[in-house]
């Protein structure tokens, strides 16, 4: 079964003669896929395809002359390189092409930030579009389901979250099997292979411990304590976990008043599953203690590839007053300010922190719960 990727439309309409479109997103979330059965299919044009893993295609490029590419280019004009960031001067070598070859069309993925955007960073400037692909969304699942077979199928997605392989599973044996493996051969591969990060225990420990605190501030210096780490390089760990996007930051909302905290930060991980597997607790909704936690993590990741997919341009935050006032999501955009409280128990009263009230009059405010939360991710 293939769904088809929430981004291909606006995918397909980027793709313009003489420039580079730029495709990111964690190892085994169907990069490869989403080219093969969604982009490649549409196009008309020739194509070549390379595989940046490949040593005789490292090879094969390192020679940096316009005449050199126009004889591996031959007719195609459409270039997919896939794992772009283990070529050497990608970057570099993607400019002269778009610079000199008329009417060339690139895309090229990767499955980190730090690799791949890095090295195109500045010599593309104004040459590229960048994507990303995450875990399928409940936006993509949607095209294929009706309503009654999503709340069927919630309780698996806040347990076992939503890999594109794991459709092919049945029993939740194999689901969790095929999980354990995800996080042992391909979760941190990008960063160990990153220079200077030799360690995997100490990121996977560090990866646990968030995984516990799922809505809570966290603090960088508690956390360097419990893995006799130190401040810095716990800060460093967990921007090179967001780089391969296993987890996402939000940030403290404040205009300035006295009594908002904004020096912390919250985490999520982009995927129920992977959280659930690396604290070894998948057990049925029934059984846990953590369902607040569950539900929180997964709308909020499920807002935020909402919010990617769309192409809405805003500003992610949460907010807590030193009085314990809180609210679980902010969302700063088009000028207006929008609060969100999560709820998985729908009957629970909830009113508008007073604080918040006062302060910003013009805000909406809303509580997403289990009755509502499809028409805010989907």
């Amino acid at each position: 079964m293939y769904l088809n990727r929430a981004i291909g439309k606006l995918f397909l309409e980027k793709m313009k003669p003489n420039k580079v479109i730029v495709l990111l997103g964690a190892r085994r979330v169907g990069k490869t896929s989403f080219i093969q059965q969604q982009i490649k299919k549409v196009l008309k044009e020739p194509i070549l395809e390379l595989n940046g893993e490949d040593m005789v295609t490292a090879e094969t490029l390192k020679q940096r002359s316009i005449e050199n590419y126009k004889n591996i280019l031959g007719n195609n004009k459409v270039l997919i390189i896939d794992e772009a960031q283990k070529i050497p001067d990608i970057g570099l070598i993607l400019k002269l092409i778009v610079d000199n070859i008329e009417g060339i069309k690139i895309i090229a993925t990767g499955s980190s930030v730090f690799d791949l955007a890095n090295k195109l960073g500045e010599p593309l400037t104004g040459r590229k579009h960048t994507f990303y692909l995450y875990p399928f969304a409940q936006m993509e699942f949607s095209k294929e389901e009706n309503y009654i077979q999503t709340k069927t199928k919630l309780e698996e997605r806040l347990i076992y979250g939503s890999y594109p392989e794991l459709i092919q599973y049945q029993g939740n044996v194999e689901k969790a099997a095929y999980l354990n493996e995800l996080i042992s051969s391909y979760l941190l591969k990008d960063i160990l292979e990153f220079d200077g990060v030799k360690n995997s225990s100490k990121m996977l420990n560090l990866l646990k411990l968030i995984a516990f605190q799922i809505g809570k501030e966290v603090s960088l210096e508690e956390l360097g304590r419990q893995l006799g780490l130190s401040r810095n390089t716990v800060e460093r760990y967990l921007d090179l976990l967001t780089k391969v996007f296993i987890i996402t930051k939000v940030g403290g909302f404040s205009r300035n008043l006295r009594n908002e905290i904004v020096k912390t930060s919250k985490w999520y991980f982009f995927d129920n599953g992977i959280r659930n597997t690396l604290i070894a607790n998948l057990n049925p909704i029934s059984l846990r203690n953590d369902i607040g936690e569950l539900w929180e993590n997964y709308l909020i990741s499920e807002r935020i590839k909402y919010q990617q997919n769309t192409g809405i341009i805003v500003n992610n935050y949460f907010w807590r007053t030193y009085q314990m006032q809180e609210i679980d999501f902010i969302e700063e955009r088009e000028g207006k300010v929008f609060a969100y409280e999560i709820k998985w128990n729908q009957h629970k009263k909830v009113k508008t922190p007073t604080a918040w009230k006062e302060a910003y009059k013009e805000s909406v405010f809303e509580v997403i719960t289990p009755d509502n939360y499809m028409g805010w991710i989907t």
